[in-house]
């Protein structure tokens, strides 16, 4: 499967999913701006996929980025992290959604688990009553949230003079 075949509308995954829960597979979710990616995103989507099944990544589109995170926000347009993020060999899907949170795509497609990082506690994530409604689960994963897109891209439009 090429990298940009992992990339589907919102119809065409809930086919896919509707195959992998066919096949007897597990579906995990995990769902962020992924504007820079880093260190930090690729041990988050790792520890992800380690909770079994299939993992769909969810990425924000540009106008919902800017909405989250200011002007000039995204450093790189959707179609292009999402590209990045199939490449992932923990990745099965990708999905670009538009709105501000991923609580519509949790209804649609109902995940066994949903991932988020460490800058969130099972208490602290938006979309949990969705996702406890439904019978899933919220999972808490990666390392801790040492890395930053944000502070990435802000301390190259202002490096440190010595």
């Amino acid at each position: 499967m090429s990298n940009t075949s992992k990339i589907l509308d919102r119809e065409q995954l809930q086919q896919r999913v509707a195959e992998w829960r066919s096949a007897g597979e597990s579906i995990t979710l995990a769902n962020g701006c992924f504007d820079v990616l880093h260190v930090g995103h690729v041990r988050y989507l790792h520890a992800a996929k380690q909770l079994g099944g299939r993992l769909i990544v969810a990425v924000n589109a540009d106008a919902s980025v800017r909405n989250l995170k200011g002007e000039g926000r995204p450093a790189m347009p959707d179609h292009e992290r999402a590209e990045i993020l199939a490449a992932l060999g923990d990745v099965d899907a990708v999905v670009i959604f538009p709105e501000l949170d991923v609580r519509a795509l949790l209804r649609e497609l109902k995940p066994d688990v949903q991932a988020k990082g460490t800058d969130y506690s099972a208490e602290t994530v938006p979309e949990r009553d969705v996702v406890t409604a439904y019978g899933g689960r919220v999972e808490i994963v990666g390392d801790p949230k040492d890395h930053s897109a944000t502070e990435i891209i802000r301390s190259r439009l202002n490096p440190r003079r010595t």
